[in-house]
């Protein structure tokens, strides 16, 4: 994937966009990204487990609905609409959805892991 060129439409639109099935409760949708930067929409049911996992990009996180136990390299706080965090690279971090919701994920670089060739645009 290193020599083919990563970059989203320029615009989002959720009309006619799938949301991708992550995990039990968990889906996703990507919103836009190119090398540098990535930002994905991740909608979570109650009790949702987003586990516990590290990786090497930075990522910060908004909280656009719902509730969420936060926990990062062993700190837990309990986050509503309106919070967020920031998350250095390779520290452990996961959440449990307290009430439905969304969280808005930043990342840098792009998370080449989270995309199938079906997403990449010329």
């Amino acid at each position: 994937m290193k020599n083919q060129k990563i970059i989203s439409d320029v615009f989002f639109q959720t009309d006619g966009k799938e949301w991708e099935n992550v995990d039990q409760g968990v889906s996703r949708q990507f919103v836009g990204y190119d090398t540098q930067i990535m930002m994905v929409k991740v909608k979570f049911e109650t009790g949702a487990v987003g586990y516990e996992h590290q990786h090497f990009h930075a990522q910060t996180t908004y909280v656009a609905s719902g509730k969420f136990r936060v926990t990062i390299d062993g700190e837990e706080r309990v986050l509503s609409e309106g919070d967020g965090f920031y998350i250095p690279p390779n520290v452990l971090h996961g959440a449990v959805c307290l009430e439905a919701g969304m969280l808005i994920d930043v990342f840098s670089p792009v998370r080449e892991d989270f995309l199938d060739i079906n997403f990449l645009k010329k």
